[in-house]
């Protein structure tokens, strides 16, 4: 069945086409030219922050962060099991340990009484990925870090437009990672950017991820990375900038149609804390029975209705599976039953009504 209804796609209806022309046409295509520092600067004024800087991809953003905190082999990165697994790479990537923790049932974000129990004497930093838009509890994570003088890493990469208490993530932890993969909210095709208001750290950052390059060109003062976004991928994320309220909008839009149709069925909508503002970067479901997953999703894909299972937690993979030192039963539940639906902006009411009513349909 030809699909009708993809999980994702992007909307490229601002002046994307209109920019990245302009890079071609002035030959300015790479890692230089005047849409990376615009995009830059708008995307730290989006989220009130004091500093941003652009590289290639949301993986590169997490291992700049981690190398710019200066977190390396013998420590520890408290890190939730039911994450994409980008975050633990990340920590992989620079020879620290992730010490996983379990999830909240209601929000399906790291539980922060578990990561309370996982902290030890070789704990450095906890990494908090906000998973599918929705925010950690921001307010918990900070006092554990200042009580055990923890760093704080936030990934962001799921929750571009997220807030907690009406204060854009990415802003309360020491770094910030975000992603512009070609599903997420606004998009540069690759590409992803760490944010952070510390001016020392923003000068690290920008240091190692163009070679540990100094001020006197072609004198390299760090062994440093070619972590760099270029021109034509900043100016398709400036033109997606000038449209992400209207993003958002139509996602939470698409998000509330979806938790309606749902109301009164045995079918789990993503929850939401009251001091959460979630800008959806998927809307996913919960089901009654595992077992019905899979069955579900090829009864939609019959109709042209695209559907993928939530993130398996990383611990239940063999190449981490030896760091898993308890269980994690709620991030398990969560992973077995769970199905990301199409939430892209485009789609209209009628769209999500038909698609919840096949889900509906199914289970009646």
């Amino acid at each position: 069945m030809e699909i009708k209804y993809p999980v994702y796609q992007p909307s490229l209806k601002g002046n994307e086409l209109k920019y990245v022309t302009d890079c071609i046409e002035s030959t300015w295509i790479s890692s230089k030219g005047k849409y990376i520092g615009n995009f830059e600067k708008q995307f730290a004024g989006y989220l009130n922050v004091g500093y941003a800087t652009s590289v290639c991809n949301g993986t590169v953003a997490l291992h700049l962060a981690l190398l710019v905190l200066d977190i390396k082999q013998g420590d520890e990165v408290i890190v939730p099991t039911f994450t994409y697994i980008a975050s633990v790479n990340a920590i992989s990537y620079v020879g620290a340990t992730p010490v996983f923790v379990d999830s909240l049932q209601q929000t399906w974000q790291m539980d922060y009484n578990d990561v309370e129990r996982k902290i030890t004497s070789k704990t450095k930093a906890i990494m908090a990925p906000h998973i599918y838009g929705h925010p950690c509890e921001m307010d918990i994570l900070l006092d554990i870090c200042d009580r055990h003088h923890l760093l704080l890493i936030e990934d962001c990469a799921e929750a571009i437009g997220s807030k907690y208490n009406d204060q854009h993530l990415g802003t309360f932890g020491d770094i910030a990672a975000y992603s512009f993969f070609g599903n997420k909210t606004i998009t540069t095709g690759e590409g992803g950017m760490v944010v952070t208001n510390s001016n020392a750290l923003y000068d690290k950052a920008r240091n190692l991820k163009n070679q540990g390059i100094s001020d006197i060109l072609y004198w390299h003062d760090a062994i440093g990375y070619n972590f760099r976004m270029t021109n034509i991928c900043a100016a398709i994320g400036l033109a997606q900038l000038e449209r992400i309220d209207e993003i958002i909008t139509s996602k939470i839009r698409i998000a509330a149609l979806y938790r309606k149709a749902f109301e009164n069925t045995a079918i789990e909508f993503h929850g939401q804390a009251d001091n959460a503002f979630n800008s959806y970067w998927m809307c996913s479901i919960l089901i009654p029975h595992a077992e019905q997953r899979n069955e579900l999703r090829s009864f939609l894909n019959q109709s042209g209705i695209e559907t993928r299972p939530l993130f398996y937690p990383v611990h239940s993979m063999p190449i981490y599976s030896r760091f898993a030192t308890s269980g994690f039963p709620i991030a398990d539940n969560i992973s077995l039953r769970g199905i990301n639906l199409p939430s892209y902006p485009d789609l209209t009411d009628e769209d999500v009504q038909f698609i919840a009513s096949q889900i509906i349909k199914f289970f009646s």
